[in-house]
């Protein structure tokens, strides 16, 4: 005799029942050998699932950003290789997928990357990944608004330890909206956020780069960096990261980016204390 698989005391199989993953004949057999606090635990949770449903239906209906879509895909082909090597295991099987990966990873204006410069890519990566997430959100696009960008900057250059400008773009035709704070692969993150009169959004990301050690990481010129729709400039200054984001064509986001990178080399060097104002 067949012995079914799904246990009413195995919490698993209840999540599996209430969130309707399981065939109708499994489902039906689970229920029916549930006891009355096992039932109510999972009706409990499928009422929380479709709470949950309800509140973010509006995320639901839209589509995947094709950023996300890309760096899924990445990282599903980066597994695949790693599954593959790993069968063939030994010190040289690993030596190769490691040098596989640092060539693989998403090229910049068609030339390929080594590992050497695999930091500023997962970084700029990073950055459009953080741009198509919270670049559309209409109720909570910033964590703190502009009207609050004292406290914004005191809040996130402590987090990231450094003093950070934030520059005033209104000249280009862009407004602050605010800022918040991400975590990065091995510490915080920034961005800010600027609109225009026609609702378009660039964010700068900013932060230090994994891997990377200030005193010996060089500074590098701008480079684009292409992302589906998202496109960023990107440059290095001493160990620390910056990335504008948007989805404009390349002379206008260059054009800001000049700008952004302009006002940002002008502040005071890191660790210098800003005058006081009316001095």
């Amino acid at each position: 005799m067949k012995t079914d698989p799904f246990s009413p005391s195995d919490e698993t199989h209840l999540h599996a029942l209430a969130d309707d993953r399981l065939p109708r004949a499994q489902a039906e057999s689970l229920h029916s050998r549930m006891d009355s606090s096992q039932r109510q635990r999972a009706e409990a949770w499928a009422q929380q699932r479709a709470q949950l449903q309800t509140l973010h239906a509006d995320w639901l209906r839209q589509p995947v950003p094709n950023v996300l879509v890309q760096a899924a895909e990445r990282l599903q082909d980066a597994h695949d290789t790693q599954q593959h090597w790993a069968r063939w295991g030994g010190f040289a099987a690993g030596w190769v997928l490691a040098f596989g990966l640092g060539w693989s990873l998403h090229a910049t204006d068609g030339k390929q990357t080594t590992l050497a410069t695999a930091p500023p890519q997962r970084f700029v990566q990073q950055a459009a990944v953080a741009h198509a997430v919270y670049q559309p959100e209409q109720r909570h696009p910033v964590e703190v608004a502009a009207a609050q960008q004292d406290h914004l900057v005191q809040w996130l250059s402590k987090r990231l330890a450094r003093p950070l400008t934030v520059p005033r773009l209104q000249a280009e035709g862009f407004e602050l909206m605010g800022g918040r704070l991400l975590p990065g692969g091995s510490g915080a993150r920034a961005q800010f956020m600027y609109q225009n009169a026609a609702g378009a959004r660039i964010t700068l990301y900013l932060g230090a780069l994994d891997g990377l050690q200030a005193a010996a990481a060089p500074t590098t010129a701008f480079q684009f960096h292409d992302e589906g729709t998202v496109s960023s400039f990107y440059w290095v200054d001493q160990g620390f990261g910056y990335a504008l984001s948007g989805e404009l064509p390349r002379p206008t986001l260059q054009a800001l980016a000049t700008a952004v990178y302009q006002q940002i080399s002008a502040a005071p060097p890191a660790g210098a204390r800003a005058p006081a104002k009316g001095s």
